[in-house]
């Protein structure tokens, strides 16, 4: 009897041990994955990692970051899609656009900006003075995003119809050039090109954005980093909503910063930090719903190919474990 307890007393002692030796094995697995990851991270000059580095919260990373530069949004979506970018950063439309061709990626995180930073511009000369003028007139903007929901929303609430209007689908650059020739009648575009526009070009504000559309921007991960580097995606959110917050308090340095990297005027880059406060915000039951309706409209408008489950499109986990750390 003496020798069985005997026995069973080295065998709980030898499997606390195996238990103590498994669970340290696997502390230190992890923090070696951990220290090892790599984030494959899409940004635009002058974006998030400019944000980061100027604002201090790039030091001290505990995973490495592989960051890729793209002229905008709709390639980073692109490679996120194709599985070559773990995060990227984008509008609200133009990440829904490609959720809704099927691509395997979810909105983690995100700002908002003041909507009246969303605006359709025309020509100091033109004889266009309000929306109620765009009707039969040439309108340019980005197609699947905020450019062309901007217009159609525009029209809609002046009670134009769509079809009365041309819509010119281009890009920010090529709208700009066609403004300025006289070739499209208005721009619907956002910051910083409305605060260059406006204030070197003269160009003048005739409608924004304001009870009109979210003027979200995610951050957008893959499916697969989701699953396989959750800790260093969920860092690397906290971090850019730490940064966006400091960038609130320090707009000067901000634009400064961004200025030399973008060759922008700095006076442009101020303008619109200002004009935008872009804050950090939660993927909450309201976002969600504010988002749910603008793809509705969407749908409707004929930008999105069909109805989209908004709640299905983000994961609302990693702004929330953020909220809870704070």
């Amino acid at each position: 009897m003496s020798i069985n307890s005997h026995d069973r007393s080295i065998t709980r002692r030898l499997a606390f041990s195996l238990f103590a030796a498994a669970v340290t094995l696997s502390t230190a697995a992890s923090s070696f994955a951990a220290d090892t990851a790599v984030l494959r991270v899409g940004d635009q000059k002058g974006g998030n990692r400019s944000l980061l580095e100027i604002s201090g919260f790039a030091k001290d990373l505990p995973y490495k970051i592989e960051w890729s530069e793209f002229p905008a949004a709709a390639p980073i979506l692109e490679a996120l899609n194709a599985g070559a970018l773990d995060v990227g950063y984008t509008g609200d439309l133009s990440f829904l656009t490609v959720y809704a061709a099927g691509a395997p990626i979810k909105a983690i995180g995100g700002t908002r900006s003041d909507a009246k930073t969303q605006a359709i511009l025309v020509r100091q000369d033109s004889p266009i003075k309000s929306a109620a003028d765009l009707k039969g007139k040439r309108l340019a903007g980005t197609r699947g995003g905020w450019g062309q929901f901007l217009i159609d929303a525009t029209l809609e609430k002046a009670q134009i119809r769509i079809e009365d209007a041309t819509f010119a689908p281009l890009g920010p650059v090529d709208a700009k050039v066609a403004l300025v020739a006289g070739s499209i009648d208005a721009w619907a575009v956002w910051e910083p090109y409305v605060s260059f526009a406006t204030l070197k070009d003269k160009a003048r504000v005739i409608a924004d954005g304001e009870g009109l559309t979210p003027t979200i921007t995610f951050i957008v991960a893959s499916d697969s980093a989701i699953a396989t580097k959750r800790a260093a995606v969920q860092d690397l959110v906290q971090r850019l909503n730490k940064a966006r917050l400091w960038s609130l308090d320090h707009l000067d340095e901000y634009a400064r910063s961004t200025a030399e990297l973008t060759k922008l005027p700095e006076d442009v880059l101020l303008s619109a930090y200002a004009a935008q406060r872009t804050s950090p915000i939660p993927i909450d039951e309201n976002v969600v719903k504010e988002v749910q309706e603008a793809s509705d409209r969407s749908t409707r408008y004929g930008i999105l190919p069909k109805t989209l489950d908004v709640s299905k499109a983000v994961d609302r986990s990693f702004t929330a474990a953020a909220a809870g750390s704070n």
